[in-house]
């Protein structure tokens, strides 16, 4: 479950009080955990300890009556690798059997790109009922996989079955859909990547510098999809806010462009592979001043100077055994633009995106792209997350033929 995406979905019922001991659980396990709890299961739950526990901000409401900033719902949906409900109330249960959509969680749940597991909670009379069980039938026909409630003692005092299944059965559950839908051997394993991410930063004075507005998020996702392949992955990162843990897997920080050619000199030789998705500045100031620059004159004048480009440099040294894949953002002429960087940097693929398409390019937790490959190939993909996107990217390289 290493560096597995689970949001998990809390309702108000009172089983919600063992959600800290799943959160606990899968953390351990590995797993990010994000969550988000309906109004009502606050009354059960704090999110104060929800939030602290996975490391996350809790997701409640639309949207943050102090700040006005908006909770984004498709985010959320677009984020998890699976959807699970713990507890399920049969308030919820039955909103979510006929697409009732009153509150943030509900939303979510109809903007999920991924399966949902649900582990439903209540009493033994509310639990037997026909509607319930209408309802339950309902999700099963519409793709959710439901973790039957236990028998045992309830809240109200009874004993039968409507009690919510153990943390530990609701992670053998979670950890049964991610053993069913990934491959079972990994495609990738002893093999050595070099990933490049995020933005380069080139110092003007101690306080300024000229920069971009990549946020690392597509190499933070191509890292880790390479990761869950099996393969040691070297990533050579700007400044983010991006965070990524794994055995297989050496973060290397670098600052400006020259920092980055350093490195990747460094370890490019000894990778089988390199994904270059790193956004870096093609121009950097000629002299770096060693004091703040003082506002003084209506112009400042800085005079640029090229970088290396260390892109066309991994080209040239390429091997026939290596890979080399490198990106190409274009807000113009993207597929002539893509074909000549591709034949001048001696890629064998490269990965198209324009700030033209909605919700593509820096700063977005998603991203649209095509590829176009070294034997004239070109494929294009749909508006993805960019976990999504860079699975598909790794899947395209494991398959690739020189």
């Amino acid at each position: 479950m290493q560096g597995k995406r689970i949001l998990l979905g809390i309702t108000g019922g009172i089983a919600a009080y063992k959600i800290a001991f799943l959160i606990r659980i899968l953390k351990k396990r590995g797993a990010e955990v994000k969550c988000i709890m309906t109004p009502a299961s606050s009354d059960f739950i704090s999110p104060l300890v929800v939030a602290t526990l996975s490391d996350n901000p809790v997701g409640i409401e639309f949207w943050d009556k102090k700040t006005g900033v908006w909770t984004n719902h498709v985010d959320y949906g677009l984020w998890a690798d699976v959807f699970v409900v713990a507890p399920l109330t049969a308030n919820t249960l039955a909103k979510m059997a006929s697409g009732v959509c009153d509150n943030l969680f509900l939303a979510t749940y109809l903007s999920m790109k991924c399966p949902t597991i649900v582990a439903p909670a209540m009493d033994l009379d509310m639990y037997a009922h026909p509607t319930t069980r209408r309802n339950l039938d309902q999700l099963k026909s519409d793709g959710v996989t439901i973790i039957p409630a236990e028998s045992g003692q309830l809240a109200s005092g009874l004993e039968g079955e409507g009690r919510m299944a153990e943390p530990e059965t609701i992670e053998a559950a979670i950890a049964h859909f991610f053993e069913n839908n990934s491959s079972s051997v990994p495609q990738l394993n002893s093999r050595k990547i070099l990933i490049t991410a995020g933005p380069t930063y080139e110092a003007i004075d101690p306080v300024r510098f000229i920069g971009n507005h990549s946020s690392g998020k597509m190499g933070f996702s191509l890292a880790k999809a390479c990761l869950e392949q099996g393969a040691e992955v070297i990533l050579i990162t700007g400044p983010t806010q991006e965070t990524l843990s794994h055995p297989n897997l050496t973060i290397v920080s670098i600052v400006s462009a020259e920092d980055l050619f350093l490195q990747v000199k460094k370890y490019w030789e000894t990778c089988s592979i390199g994904i270059f998705s790193a956004a870096v500045a093609d121009y950097r100031p000629e002299v770096k001043v060693d004091q703040k620059i003082k506002k003084s004159d209506e112009h400042l004048q800085l005079t640029l100077v090229k970088n290396p480009d260390v892109l066309s440099w991994a080209g040239s040294v390429k091997k026939d055994s290596q890979l080399l894949i490198g990106f190409a953002l274009e807000t113009s002429n993207l597929l002539d633009n893509a074909s000549d960087k591709l034949k001048r940097k001696n890629l064998d693929i490269i990965v198209m995106n324009t700030l033209e398409d909605e919700g593509a390019g820096f700063g977005h937790t998603t991203n649209k792209i095509a590829l176009l490959d070294a034997h004239n190939n070109f494929t294009k993909f749909e508006l993805k997350s960019k976990l999504a996107v860079a699975t598909d990217i790794v899947t395209y390289l494991i398959n690739y033929k020189k």
